[in-house]
């Protein structure tokens, strides 16, 4: 029997804990959290820091790629997103750490913590809970508190806003129109929900189904909201799907496609993530890229929409969050369920 993807009731028959709802929501959990992150004072700054750290895992560390994006576009200091148990060796005094587990209780974020505490850099946290912020507010730190009870991954608005709101705040990037980038999203919204039916969401999860997938960010933000796309399918449908991101994949991706048909690989299909500022010379990348894949991998191409990059970055990202639900449906998954990750999270428990 056909999947109907323009119902409701069928879209979210495998999803009895409300991930759709999660994502139709998007746009009103980001302005919650900029309301959260305008009601607390971020911490005062004797200079300007020499690096700023953004330290989470998985869904936590999502927006710190954003932040990175908005620092590489009009920024005042150097970004690293950390994902790990530490620091590196350089990260000290003088410098801003933002340490982001939506939990609380990221084993990876409370090592963080300590390392960026012993090192006598400047703490931030944004957190719903946990040892985290238990932590902090002993500590004396700022923390950016949220509401929990969601998966990571869907609390994407929650961990972002608050990073951003605190560094615009300290005069690290220049000021955001978050309405306009809120607003941006519920018109990607009204363009993708079930209800409407010629929706470029729903066409994409069908032409990913059943395929090995690759997202292709066209350079720059686009590669890293490729990588969010990845984890998306990967979580909420179940989905094995891979990022690059050009200029690089046409240094080594590309000729790895040679002896794709080799390696027992039903179907390969892609994305490529592009928003229309792209120079000459890379359109022509794709072009000529695209023409050597074919009949290898058909790639469908999503262009961002908005003026400014935060704009464009939600509107994309947020693209991704409804093909991973229709493709969840179309998969027959329940896009909440992680049970792997579960099992070892279970085991590493039992490590001291």
């Amino acid at each position: 029997m056909a999947i109907n993807l323009n119902d409701r009731a069928s879209v979210t028959e495998f999803d009895p804990k409300g991930m759709y709802g999660l994502i139709e929501a998007f746009p009103e959990q980001c302005r919650e959290a900029l309301a959260i992150a305008q009601g607390v004072e971020p911490p005062a700054l004797e200079n300007l820091p020499g690096l700023v750290v953004i330290a989470g895992m998985g869904g936590s560390a999502a927006g710190g790629d954003f932040v990175r994006a908005l620092f590489d576009d009009r920024g005042a200091a150097a970004v690293l997103v950390n994902r790990d148990y530490t620091l590196p060796n350089y990260v000290g005094l003088g410098d801003l750490v933002f340490c982001c587990s939506y939990s609380g209780d990221t084993e990876e974020t409370l090592s963080v913590y300590e390392v960026a505490k012993s090192s006598g850099a400047k703490i931030v946290c944004v957190t719903s809970g946990g040892k985290l912020k238990e932590r902090a507010e002993a500590d004396g730190h700022v923390v950016y508190v949220v509401p929990g009870g969601l998966s990571p991954r869907a609390a994407l608005g929650y961990m972002l806003i608050p990073v951003v709101h605190a560094c615009q705040s300290l005069k690290l990037i220049p000021e955001q129109d978050f309405e306009a980038a809120f607003a941006a999203l519920g018109r990607c919204r009204e363009a993708l929900r079930v209800e409407e039916s010629d929706n470029p969401a729903k066409a994409i999860a069908q032409h990913l189904a059943g395929s090995l997938t690759l997202v292709y960010g066209l350079a720059g933000y686009k590669g890293l909201i490729a990588n969010r796309w990845r984890s998306q399918l990967n979580e909420n449908a179940k989905h094995l799907a891979f990022a690059n991101s050009y200029p690089e994949l046409d240094h080594n991706e590309i000729v790895g496609w040679i002896g794709a048909e080799k390696q027992s690989v039903g179907r390969f299909a892609g994305v490529l993530l592009e928003d229309g500022s792209e120079t000459e010379k890379m359109r022509r990348r794709v072009e000529v890229t695209e023409r050597l894949l074919e009949g290898k991998c058909r790639f469908h191409h999503v262009r961002a929409e908005g003026e400014s990059l935060l704009e464009r970055m939600l509107w994309l990202t947020y693209f991704g969050d409804w093909v991973s639900i229709y493709l969840a449906r179309l998969n027959e998954q329940d896009p909440v369920d992680i049970a792997p990750i579960d099992t070892l999270k279970e085991q590493l428990a039992k490590v001291g």
